[in-house]
């Protein structure tokens, strides 16, 4: 009578699994990873300034040249460009009703166009050299502030174009600027004399209120959420500042390898719940990197590589979209589906599903009801029958299942896959089989087994393993390796194997106490 198989009987599989080497993704990185990046090229020169406008649907205008570029958040694609300037555009900037641009250029002009027929409204005169940023308030329309490489910031009237307050106190460029979230009044410049400064438009004397050292010339400044911390770029480092505090610096963020260009402010999640008030730093450098910065923790919690040098950055109102402009011309922007092209494509999807399932629903009045073959699935009321599988058994798992230990290591050490005999040592460990087994080979057998230990004993996958086995076939079967040549000869390779191993062990410890204390002092920084 045939043996039966025993179904509660399972093939080997090996217990040693290699350890993935790359972490797990984090739900943040996922998220921000879920930015699908599209490329749009051929912007002539270097993106030097992004802005979104505050009202939706958010479209968003790039500096380029002599041109400023506004594109539909939709479609990505260019909608008008405005070419009215005799110079390079270097900043750009939307009023809080997004209606009206003000973009200034290297000749020191500041322009307030309307978005919608791209009309020059005001020309703002007064700086004698390049301008290098334009700001809005956030809910005044009356009013902007100005800053350039004549180390002066403008408050100005945009009705009657005529400055209303000259601060002076910069010693060097003033590169960028910010409104606070929460005040219309205040403002932070930014400047390459090493310093941020608050200032107070209600102040008489124009007298900065605040200042703080970020230690290398600073490229850009925004203001966080709350209006209390303060975010700077310059150098290879990011650093919060607390104003309430009286200037305090709260982190440093050093990440990068080479400048900061360019920082702004995210937001994690776009649905309303607790996650709508996650917000991170986002800054992009010379070396490529956009880095996502945890000001709550205190920490990167995601990395991006770009090809190439990367000048600025902008997140969306709604965090939808993510543009960044590089040095070559590039502008890499990234969009989320929204929530309703979700719920779009998924009724359209519904509606297929359902058109697809009326036409090969079929009854039992059918002919073909009863003539249906394996493919067909089962319907929702179906009582499925399930037969079990058989489980498909290899030579050693026969001999296994009959007991016969020896007879399966032997078998399985024959084959060309070592997780397979690891999994059946290790199976006859589990049955205190395998020094019985190792005892009871033949010289023949006993090469086999040598010559497998010779081969993967100084793998780190199976070396906690099988150093001890080796340890103990060694004792155990000493008189007959010593009258058998072909088993000394197995010994000395194996010596070799393990003294090669132990040597490049050697090396990697030297070079870890090398690394280990430079890696400590840049933790540190």
């Amino acid at each position: 009578m045939a043996e039966q198989p025993n179904p509660t009987f399972k093939p080997i599989k090996p217990k040693l699994r290699p350890k993935p080497r790359t972490p797990k993704q984090t739900p943040e990185s996922k998220y921000w990873s879920s930015f699908k990046t599209h490329q749009i090229p051929n912007l002539i020169s270097s993106i030097t300034s992004l802005t979104f406008s505050p009202t939706p649907p958010h479209p968003f205008a790039a500096a380029h040249s002599a041109s400023l570029t506004l594109f539909s958040p939709q479609t990505l694609s260019p909608s008008s460009t405005i070419s009215s300037f005799s110079d390079v555009v270097s900043c750009a900037s939307f009023r809080c009703d997004g209606l009206l641009i003000a973009a200034s250029d290297l000749s020191g002009l500041i322009q307030v166009f309307d978005v919608k027929t791209r009309t020059p409204l005001r020309k703002l005169r007064s700086h004698t050299r390049p301008v290098r940023f334009v700001q809005y308030p956030v809910r005044d329309k009356l009013h902007l502030v100005s800053g350039g490489d004549d180390a002066l910031v403008k408050y100005w009237d945009v009705a009657t174009e005529t400055p209303i307050l000259n601060f002076q106190g910069h010693k060097d460029y003033v590169r960028s600027g910010d409104f606070s979230p929460v005040s219309h009044e205040m403002c932070v410049t930014g400047s390459y004399d090493h310093t941020v400064k608050l200032w107070d438009v209600r102040a008489t004397d124009s007298k900065w209120v605040m200042e703080v050292n970020h230690g290398k010339p600073v490229e850009d400044v925004v203001f966080l959420p709350s209006g209390g911390l303060v975010a700077t770029a310059g150098g290879n480092s990011v650093k919060i500042w607390d104003l309430i505090g009286g200037g305090k610096m709260v982190y440093s963020m050093e990440s990068h390898t080479k400048t900061v260009m360019s920082v702004c402010v995210g937001r994690v999640g776009k649905e309303s719940g607790e996650e709508e008030r996650e917000y991170r730093v986002l800054s992009v450098g010379l070396d490529g990197y956009m880095k996502v910065f945890d000001y709550g923790r205190m920490k990167v919690t995601h990395s991006m590589r770009f090809p190439a040098p990367l000048m600025s950055i902008e997140v969306s109102p709604d965090c939808g979209v993510r543009v960044i402009g590089s040095s070559n011309g590039v502008m890499y922007v990234g969009k989320r589906k929204t929530k309703e092209e979700n719920v779009e494509s998924g009724v359209r999807s519904f509606w297929s599903l359902g058109q697809e399932e009326e036409r090969r629903v079929m009854r039992p009045s059918y002919f073909r009801y009863f003539h249906r073959g394996q493919g067909e699935k089962p319907k929702e009321g179906d009582y499925l029958v399930m037969r079990p599988k058989k489980a498909k058994l290899a030579e050693h798992d026969k001999l296994l299942k009959k007991f016969r230990h020896k007879e399966a290591l032997v078998s399985v050490l024959g084959s060309k896959n070592p997780e397979n005999v690891v999994a059946v040592m290790e199976e006859l460990v589990a049955r205190r089989k395998l020094l019985k087994c190792v005892d009871n080979f033949d010289n023949e057998e006993l090469g086999l087994l040598l010559l497998f230990l010779h081969k993967y004993s100084a793998v780190p996958r199976y070396s906690g393993f099988l150093m001890g086995l080796t340890k103990k076939v060694i004792e155990m079967r000493v008189e007959d390796i010593r009258g058998s040549e072909a088993l000394n000869d197995q010994i000395r390779n194996l010596k070799r194997s393990v003294e090669e191993e132990i040597r490049i062990q050697q090396s990697l410890l030297e070079i870890q106490g090398i690394i280990s204390p430079l890696l400590r002092i840049a933790g540190r920084r």
